[in-house]
């Protein structure tokens, strides 16, 4: 790890030591969620938010639609801020639209989504759809889908981005095959955020991407914190290490979010569910200590499943 990344993680790590307890206040989080400054502006975003990816793809009157109230009291109740949405994914946004619509969450949620299409046209198109589905005239994050046309979607966007539409954008990936574009294009282009793959079992963008996000001065938001689900379902049929209660974990899903939150380069990460009681479980893992990489490295045998 570099000088530079060392030093912001000790800072991290003081901060962590600074936090209030736990114990649940009257009108506050049952657990105060730690948050970090977004690069461009320093303004605070928790550190877990929530995916709907595959969880809120869903229509009304379903078993399943009935669940998702559950998982945004559960990300407000625990300081929790951040939805990121795609066109991509079914009618996640719309759900989305009509769940805050009916919800009354302490703060303003930080919404976040993607354009996925290729041409001028069809972008806005796209977007101006993700507005309406969401329910909003303002979009908190913007981001070019799996890097699809970025190049004519950020010009759009740095315009809406001037006229106020939108207050930051980015672009999102979630393959390691895509990695050297993804790291042309921070090279190159002017970026709030980075939406990128990264989880105890996929390490790759540690080796360049992540450094070079905190280089240029861009939030990371990790999607796929778990390695797609299949790293925590190989987990989950062994002991929690008795070592995970010194960080305050209690469950796999937590242990997998720490580590992934212990990068000093990540901002936040979007585990994604469709269960008010996993929400809770992952929201859990934004509070506390975020050990180091030396903690990591010595407990590597026992997470490898």
């Amino acid at each position: 790890m570099a000088r530079a990344q060392l030093l912001r993680l000790g800072a991290a790590l003081c901060a962590s030591a600074a936090l209030p307890s736990l114990a649940q206040q009257p009108g506050k989080p049952a657990i105060q969620m730690t948050t970090r400054p977004i690069p461009s502006t320093q303004e605070a975003l928790p550190v877990v938010g929530c995916g709907t990816w595959i969880g809120f793809d869903h229509r009304p009157g379903t078993d399943e639609y009935k669940r998702l109230p559950g998982v945004l009291d559960a990300l407000f109740a625990a300081g929790g801020r951040l939805i990121d949405s795609s066109p991509m994914y079914g009618r996640s946004e719309e759900t989305t639209g009509e769940l805050l619509a009916a919800a009354k969450p302490g703060g303003k949620p930080f919404l976040a989504t993607k354009v996925w299409t290729s041409g001028r046209d069809a972008g806005i198109a796209q977007m101006e759809q993700s507005f309406a589905r969401l329910r909003t005239k303002q979009m908190d994050l913007m981001q070019v889908h799996n890097l699809v046309d970025w190049r004519t979607h950020l010009a759009t966007l740095r315009g809406w981005k001037d006229k106020g539409r939108v207050r930051y954008i980015g672009i999102t990936h979630y393959t390691a095959s895509a990695y050297a574009e993804v790291e042309a294009v921070l090279r190159a282009e002017k970026l709030d955020f980075l939406q990128i793959n990264y989880s105890l079992d996929a390490r790759e963008a540690e080796q360049r991407l992540l450094p070079l996000a905190a280089e240029r001065g861009v939030a990371v938001i990790v999607n796929m914190p778990f390695g797609g689900g299949g790293l925590l379902r190989r987990l989950r049929g062994q002991p929690l290490p008795v070592w995970a209660a010194d960080i305050g974990c209690t469950s796999w899903a937590q242990l997998l979010l720490k580590f992934v939150l212990s990068h000093p380069s990540v901002t936040c990460t979007i585990p994604g569910t469709s269960r008010g009681e996993h929400m809770a479980d992952n929201a859990a893992a934004g509070a506390g200590t975020f050990p180091d990489a030396a903690f990591w490295r010595k407990h590597a045998d026992a997470l490898r499943p």
